[in-house]
């Protein structure tokens, strides 16, 4: 599902079963992350299902990336996966108007 950067935010922020899910490779990732975002980088394949497999399929996960194209397929690839709930980020972090910090060491 395919959310507002404002719906998006709210949600990510005031859902207890909330996680944020960065799909972006390892270098964007360095250029700097929505707050308390996990990385998987979507180009991984295999290695990237695998560790979407390790994750809780009851929580809610908010998913961005640069643009919103490969969040999206990341939403769908976890419904197909049994994820519950998965939310795109519309626009990706190039639209982003939000927080935006430097990541800790992965």
């Amino acid at each position: 599902m395919n959310l507002s950067q404002e719906q998006w935010w709210d949600g990510s922020q005031n859902d207890t079963e909330a996680v944020i899910l960065d799909v972006r490779t390892a270098e964007e990732w360095n250029d700097g992350i929505i707050p308390g975002a996990i990385h998987i980088d979507i180009y991984k394949g295999q290695a990237f299902i695998d560790e979407l497999e390790s994750l809780d399929k009851a929580k809610n996960y908010y998913v961005y990336c640069r643009s919103g194209v490969r969040s999206g397929n990341a939403c769908n690839i976890m419904g197909q996966l049994g994820f519950a709930n998965a939310y795109n980020l519309s626009g990706g972090i190039m639209g982003w108007t939000g927080p935006v910090v430097q990541p800790e060491g992965e």
